[in-house]
């Protein structure tokens, strides 16, 4: 065996570069593989960007848009967007819901007739790892701008969703972001999707062909649909209807986001079709942000969502209405609390206002 035979590959391969002038053939073989590397993660992102074009513009293209919700709100009069805290520079989030157990006009954000079953702030925070739910009865007597005083629900009745939030701002002195109208019976729907939800009954009721006993109650459609649509027999009356509300979405977005419906494409797409079709947003939410903001809350867990009613003083008539009368001591405390993005940890200060956490 000569000398050359008996030298190394790799010998072979410096002798290549130092007599030809070319790269070694190992560093050849280098360069070609990250090219290749190179394409294949390029057609991956391709491929990824495709599909993220294609779940935004199929989940939120299924959601309805209402029109020129802020355009005629004066910015001059309307509160200061929510402060961060110290630990995080990015802002919190507010919106303003309103639902309605009325099938039929979610995407011109009301239900028919014009007056909302359901009025509740949704605040998530900067960090993105807290969440509160605040109602607003929908018989709080208030003043209404424009229009002196009356049942908060009335505000929409009166001029639609703008008024809504103008009614809304001026009474909390939080700033809403957002608009979102909800379709009770849609969401219901979804409910089956999910293999059902858990919710938390204070006390034994009945309603249809369904008895819901104290304690947690696991719901599939049907049995939704009659909980959430009881308006007598409930010991706490009215309130007791926005408690459910209330513990009901918070139970469906749980489940939604639980690893048994994640874990599941077809169940969790079926869901998420369902659920899309049943809110409508405003106009300056596109597609885009709404994925943004859905990926940004990734982390949030349903623990970490605290429900809320609006402190209440007591209940009364003015003239033949009933309505109630919101604590504004009270109350002015909790909005403080949610305008410097400080509620979730204060929350012991609101007790009675509380809902019971479903058990995990």
């Amino acid at each position: 065996m000569s000398d050359d035979e008996g030298r190394s590959g790799s010998t072979l391969v410096e002798d290549e570069a130092v007599n030809t002038g070319r790269p070694p053939r190992r560093r050849r073989g280098l360069r070609r593989f990250l090219v290749a590397l190179g394409v294949l993660v390029l057609l991956v992102v391709a491929v990824v960007g495709g599909g993220l074009w294609f779940l935004t513009d199929r989940y939120g293209g299924n959601v309805d848009r209402v029109a020129g919700v802020f355009t005629d709100l004066d910015e001059d009069a309307r509160p200061a967007p929510a402060t961060p805290t110290e630990e995080t520079s990015a802002e919190p989030v507010t919106f303003l819901l309103v639902g309605s157990d009325s099938r039929g006009t979610v995407n011109e954000g009301i239900a028919a007739g014009g007056r909302s079953d359901a009025i509740m702030i949704a605040r998530f925070s900067g960090d993105r790892q807290h969440a509160q739910l605040v109602s607003i009865p929908r018989d709080s007597w208030v003043d209404i701008p424009g229009y002196g005083t009356n049942k908060i629900n009335a505000a929409y009745a009166f001029a639609g969703p703008t008024l809504l939030i103008q009614t809304v701002e001026q009474l909390t002195r939080v700033r809403i972001d957002h608009y979102v109208a909800i379709d009770f019976e849609g969401i219901v729907q979804v409910t089956d999707d999910l293999g059902g939800v858990d919710v938390v009954v204070a006390e034994t009721t009945s309603n249809g062909p369904y008895t819901f006993p104290a304690g947690v109650n696991h719901l599939d459609g049907d049995q939704a649909r009659w909980y959430l649509g009881q308006r007598y027999g409930l010991e706490g009356g009215d309130f007791d209807r926005v408690r459910r509300q209330q513990q009901f979405i918070e139970a469906v977005f749980g489940q939604l986001f639980s690893s048994g419906t994640l874990s599941d494409p077809g169940r969790l797409d079926a869901a998420l079709l369902a659920v899309t079709s049943a809110v409508a947003v405003d106009d300056t939410l596109g597609n885009g942000d709404l994925l943004s903001l859905a990926y940004s809350l990734r982390d949030l867990r349903p623990e970490a969502v605290d429900s809320f009613t609006a402190p209440v003083l007591g209940t009364g008539t003015e003239g033949a209405a009933n309505v109630v009368y919101l604590n504004r001591v009270t109350g002015d405390r909790m909005w403080a609390y949610l305008q410097n993005d400080s509620l979730s940890q204060n929350t012991a200060e609101f007790d009675t206002e509380a809902l019971p956490d479903v058990p995990r």
